[in-house]
């Protein structure tokens, strides 16, 4: 079994429940959550639509990288996901119901055309990093040497990140800006 972490993020319909249904549809698919960041309301990043609520969760697996990713875009088709092609074009991403993303396959790292891993893009992003610190402070990301919790220091301050409370999007003032 491999500890993996996921990245899940929703800025369309009733994006608590989108990422519960991803979550439950999870462990269908051969994959064993076993925890589960809080959830946070960010600012959009290089995507339209509204502010998205984020979270990361720790899994392990018997699944390769391939056939995860693959089941992670059979659950985003299930939740309504338009095809990734179409939502990874050239400028602003358009607005998703779900959208999951490995961040982690243990101390793997996988270069090819179609996948990459550990995330490209997630040292640069605090969206991901806030949660997944939360969770795991202290991994190593494989290609860069540094935990976690250090990219999250030198990550740039693009977007806000505020946590929520566990339930879907309580109202509360005294959010927490990250």
């Amino acid at each position: 079994m491999k500890t993996i972490y996921l990245s899940l993020g929703s800025n369309l319909g009733d994006r608590a429940r989108n990422i519960a249904r991803a979550i439950e549809a999870l462990g269908g698919h051969g994959v064993r959550i076993t925890r589960k960041s809080s959830l946070y309301e960010t600012e959009p990043v290089d995507a339209r639509g509204g502010w998205f609520l984020n979270c990361v969760v720790e899994a392990e697996t018997d699944l390769m990288p391939r056939q995860l990713m693959r089941a992670l875009m059979a659950i985003e088709r299930s939740l309504g996901r338009r095809s990734r092609m179409a939502a990874d074009a050239e400028g602003p991403r358009e607005p998703r119901s779900i959208d999951m993303d490995i961040l982690l396959f243990g101390s793997s790292v996988v270069r090819a055309p179609d996948l990459e891993i550990p995330h490209p893009r997630m040292a640069d992003r605090r969206f991901v990093l806030v949660p997944l610190t939360e969770l795991a402070p202290g991994v190593r990301h494989p290609v860069l040497q540094q935990t976690i919790e250090e990219l999250l220091a030198r990550a740039e301050n693009r977007g806000q990140v505020r946590r929520v409370s566990r339930t879907p999007l309580a109202a509360n003032p005294s959010q927490k800006h990250v």
